[in-house]
C-alpha cells in the first residue's frame, strides 16, 4: 500500500512528465507553424505540414492529460490556477483550435489564395499558442494571490515583463525545436536552410534562457533559497554546467552535419529547463505558498485515479512510439500524408 504522503508526490511527478512529453513532442510541431514566417515557397510549406501531419494531433493527448491529472489530483490547485489565468490558457485553446482547422483545410484548398490563407491561420495559431504558453508559465511562476481556496488576485495579473519575456522565450525554442526537427526529417535544399535557421535561433534561445534564469530566483524568497541556500545549490549548481554541455554538442551537431544530434540536444535543453522549473517549484503546487499536499485530492481519490494511470500513461506512450516509428525517414516532395 502506497503511504498517502508518497500519493501526491507520485501524480506531481506524473503530471510534470505529461506537461513535459506535452511542451518538447506538440513544441516541435508548433515549431514548424512558426518557421511558415521564414519558409515562404509552397512546395517547402507542404513538406513542412507532411513531417508532423502524421503525430501532431497525437502529441496534444499530452496536454489533455496533464489538465486531467490537474483537475482530478490537484483540485485546489485547478481552482487557483484557472482563475489567474484564464485569458492565457483560453488564449491557447483557441490558438490550438485555430491552428488545427487550418492544417486541415490547407491540404483541401484548391486555390493559390485560399492555401495562402490557410497558411497565415497555420502560422498564427502556432506562434499565439506558443507565446500564449510563455505567458501561462510566467504566470505562474510570478505566483497567485489567493485566500484560502479562493483567487483574490485581478484579470491582469498575470501580465508582466517577465512573463512576455516568457512568452518570447517559449517561441524561440519551439522554432528552434521545429528546426532540429526538420534537420532529422528533410533532405537538400530545406535540409540545409533548417540547419541554418537553428544556427541563428541557437544563440537567440540560450541568451532568454540565461535571463529567464537569472530573473526567476528573484520572483520569490523560495526560489532565491532553492538556487542559492542550501542544501538546494547542490542539486542547483550542476544546472548551468549542464547547459553549456548540451549548447556545445548542439553547436558540434550543427557543425559536423549531423541530422539527429541537434534535435536531441534541444530536447534535454527543454528537459533541462523543466529540471530547473522543478528545483525552484519544489515542494509548490502553486507559488508562492501552496504545496502538493494541500493541492491534493483525498487519498482514496488518488489510489483510484493511479490504477487507471498505471495502464493509460504506458497506453500512450506505447502508440507515441509506434507512430513515431512508422512514420519514421526522411521527408521530400512526394510524401504525402493526406
Amino acid at each position: 500500500m502506497i503511504a498517502d504522503a508518497a500519493l501526491p508526490v507520485i501524480w506531481a511527478g506524473l503530471i510534470a512528465f505529461a506537461v513535459l512529453a506535452y511542451v518538447v513532442l506538440d513544441g516541435f510541431d508548433l515549431g514548424i507553424g512558426i518557421l511558415f514566417a521564414v519558409e515562404r515557397r509552397t512546395e517547402a510549406r507542404g513538406v513542412l505540414m507532411n513531417s508532423v501531419a502524421p503525430v501532431w494531433d497525437g502529441n496534444e493527448t499530452w496536454l489533455v492529460l496533464g489538465g486531467g491529472g490537474l483537475l482530478a489530483v490537484f483540485p485546489l490547485a485547478y481552482g487557483l490556477i484557472l482563475p489567474a489565468l484564464y485569458p492565457t490558457i483560453i488564449a491557447m485553446l483557441l490558438a490550438l483550435i485555430f491552428r488545427g482547422v487550418a492544417f486541415e483545410f490547407r491540404f483541401r484548398a484548391r486555390s493559390g489564395a485560399g492555401r495562402a490563407l490557410w497558411d497565415t491561420a497555420f502560422f498564427v495559431g502556432s506562434t499565439c499558442a506558443a507565446f500564449a504558453q510563455g505567458l501561462t508559465l510566467g504566470g505562474l511562476m510570478q505566483g497567485v494571490r489567493h485566500n484560502g481556496p479562493a483567487y483574490a488576485g485581478g484579470w491582469w495579473d498575470w501580465l508582466s515583463p517577465f512573463t512576455v519575456l516568457c512568452g518570447f522565450a517559449v517561441v524561440a525554442g519551439y522554432a528552434l525545436l521545429g528546426a532540429c526537427w526538420l534537420i532529422w526529417r528533410t533532405e537538400d535544399a530545406l535540409h540545409d536552410r533548417a540547419r541554418g535557421y537553428a544556427a541563428l535561433l541557437g544563440p537567440v534561445m540560450l541568451g532568454l534562457t540565461i535571463i529567464v534564469s537569472l530573473w526567476s530566483p528573484f520572483l520569490h524568497p523560495q526560489f532565491w533559497h532553492r538556487w542559492f541556500g542550501w542544501p538546494g545549490i547542490l542539486f542547483a549548481s550542476p544546472v548551468p554546467l549542464l547547459l553549456l554541455g548540451l549548447v556545445y554538442g548542439f553547436r558540434r551537431g550543427l557543425d559536423t552535419r549531423h541530422h539527429l544530434l541537434p534535435f536531441l540536444c534541444v530536447i534535454a535543453w527543454f528537459a533541462l529547463c523543466f529540471a530547473g522549473l522543478g528545483i525552484s517549484f519544489w515542494p509548490l503546487m502553486v507559488p508562492p505558498d501552496v504545496t502538493i499536499w494541500q493541492a491534493s485530492a483525498p487519498p482514496a481519490s488518488q489510489r483510484f485515479l493511479l490504477a487507471g494511470a498505471v495502464f493509460l500513461v504506458p497506453a500512450i506512450l506505447a502508440y507515441t512510439v509506434y507512430s513515431y516509428w512508422v512514420f519514421r525517414g526522411k521527408l521530400n516532395a512526394d510524401t504525402h500524408y493526406h
